[in-house]
């Protein structure tokens, strides 16, 4: 699999991947493992940007194998993290053991959190891949804390026919749940995906 596909391990259906399947090879993409140093680096001063600055609780829906979970535990958040595929959780529980962190098997549509809520609802590729995109955005703004924020990596991937959703398209279906939309574009930045990318690549910071 390439990072011109999904990043994150739910919609299985959708994308047409087995994620248990693919969790042992999928830290191998340069954005997936975050093995090179620079790339690692790059993800982790976006995520500075991005998340709130004090220690906080962060929510990591489609966490994956927990590359971007781990990064923001170093920055002394406590995360949560939910993937679909079991296979990823054990590999992202290997990855934080020791850490305040907590991972569990769940659909990044209906999170199995009960009534906890979150200074920061962190998702990366992970919404174009849901049928129901507005209904989401709002289950996910309902677990934040006042104050909160949802921070969405997502993007366009292909040419012939491409598959993703546009900044356009979800600044439009946040525009009734934010008050506070900031698109910030990650196609020209190289380093967060370990090589040249000529695709809409891009992440929103959006606060109720």
């Amino acid at each position: 699999m390439t990072s011109d596909s999904i990043g994150n391990s739910t919609g299985g259906e959708r994308s047409g991947v087995d994620w248990d399947v693919a969790a042992d090879t999928f830290d191998d993409e340069p954005d997936h493992g975050l093995r090179d140093p620079a790339v690692r680096e790059a993800w982790a001063a976006r995520l500075r940007g991005w998340l709130p600055r004090g220690p906080s609780d962060v929510l990591d829906l489609g966490c994956g194998t927990g590359s971007l979970s781990l990064l923001a535990s170093e920055a002394r958040h406590r995360v949560t993290g939910i993937d679909l595929s079991p296979r990823m959780v054990g590999l992202a529980r290997a990855k934080l053991a020791g850490r305040d962190a907590a991972f569990l098997v769940g659909d990044a549509a209906a999170p199995p959190v009960g009534e906890q809520r979150f200074d920061a609802v962190l998702v990366r590729h992970v919404l174009w891949t849901l049928p129901e995109p507005g209904r989401v955005l709002r289950l996910w703004r309902g677990l934040l804390r006042p104050g909160g924020r949802l921070v969405l990596v997502e993007g366009v991937w292909g040419t012939v026919s491409p598959v993703g959703i546009s900044a356009d398209r979800l600044t439009a279906l946040l525009a009734p749940l934010a008050e506070d939309v900031r698109v910030e574009r990650l196609s020209d930045d190289s380093l967060l995906w370990g090589r040249e990318v000529g695709d809409e690549r891009y992440a929103v910071i959006a606060v109720p």
